[in-house]
């Protein structure tokens, strides 16, 4: 199955087991060869929110989708969804789940209301209930006027609302979202998020991976950080730009070349609280996070005391883009908008 396989059957009453998460994963490890995509993963995604899982390409992002989808199956560690053993449970786990990849799974030869009849009846729905499943998310997507169009004929914002449209047929408790957003326009984009907000509304729990910053901070509650396969932080949103500072002070040399050093002599000061200064070469900046009056006076007391002459200085509140490059030392990247192969999925993890 690929990225965009869709999973998901007839809605089954939820299993007493699952407490109140929805998902819940405890040491999680998965290696290709001698790459370890998945180094001990923990995570908990509360039910009827969304969790956003952030974090470079090669983090382990889609590993951990395709684990809890049960596509691919860790090394050790354990994982629930539902309250359902994604090892020894797959076959119930698949009938509480929906999953749409980074790139559109529906038959592109298929008019739209086809493609939905068809997984409806693929996942055991009654021809009467396939058909009326069908005609709801055509409306709900705003997808009946192309109804009985080829999807190759859809833009590729109404290719993704019909990928979410397929992922919905089986009534999913949890509904797993990886980089749902990759390749559309910022419109298209928006509409997608106001899909995913109407399920959560209709208490659907979402575990999202993305790169867009914007997209975490529109849909997530909560988010978890990964990179080369470690959870490196996580939190609501709020807490962990507390965690790297209330503010960022944005120190910019008339030197470029004094970028390195002044990052270097900002950290030595040792101040409590404050998390390592980063240098954006692109700015021409170094990113101080702060947490108070007393930290800027002391940056600022620094810089003065090494004679550095500054084109400018700032204080902001950060934004979750410098939250990511404090924790990961570098910014998140743009998706990629090629289309892998299923080997090369797993590859690059």
């Amino acid at each position: 199955m690929g990225a965009g396989t869709v999973l998901g059957m007839t809605r089954i009453d939820k299993n007493p087991q699952s407490g109140d998460s929805a998902v819940s994963v405890r040491g999680l490890v998965k290696h290709y060869g001698e790459t370890k995509a998945l180094d001990g993963v923990d995570l908990d995604v509360r039910e009827g929110t969304v969790m956003g899982v952030l974090g470079p390409n090669g983090a382990g992002k889609t590993t951990l989708v395709r684990i809890l989808s049960t596509l691919i199956t860790p090394d050790a560690g354990q994982a629930t969804v539902a309250g359902y053993d994604a090892v020894r449970q797959p076959r119930q786990l698949r009938r509480v789940i929906g999953l749409t990849g980074q790139y559109a799974s529906v038959d592109e030869k298929l008019p739209g209301w086809e493609n939905l009849y068809m997984i409806g009846r693929l996942l055991d729905l009654p021809r009467k209930e396939a058909r009326t499943r069908a005609d709801e998310l055509l409306e709900r997507f705003s997808l009946t006027d192309a109804a009985k169009r080829p999807a190759s004929t859809y833009s590729g914002g109404m290719r993704r609302r019909l990928d979410l449209a397929a992922s919905m047929i089986g009534r999913p408790q949890v509904l797993f979202l990886d980089e749902p957003t990759t390749g559309l326009d910022p419109r298209t984009r928006n509409e997608v998020w106001d899909e995913v907000k109407r399920m959560v509304g209709d208490g659907v729990t979402v575990l999202l991976t993305t790169q867009y910053m914007e997209e975490a901070e529109q849909l997530a509650s909560e988010l978890t950080v990964v990179d080369h396969g470690k959870v490196i932080a996580a939190g609501a949103i709020e807490e962990l730009k507390a965690k790297v500072g209330g503010r960022s002070l944005r120190v910019r040399p008339v030197d470029p070349l004094q970028l390195q050093p002044l990052a270097g002599w900002i950290d030595e000061l040792g101040i409590t609280g404050l998390a390592t200064s980063t240098v954006d070469t692109e700015s021409g900046t170094v990113i101080v996070p702060i947490l108070s009056d007393e930290q800027l006076t002391a940056v600022v007391g620094a810089v003065t005391a090494r004679g550095v002459t500054l084109s400018s200085i700032t204080t902001e509140l950060p934004s979750l883009d410098e939250v990511f490059l404090s924790l990961t030392g570098h910014r998140a990247s743009a998706p990629q908008d090629t289309v892998p192969t299923d080997t090369r999925e797993e590859v690059a993890v």
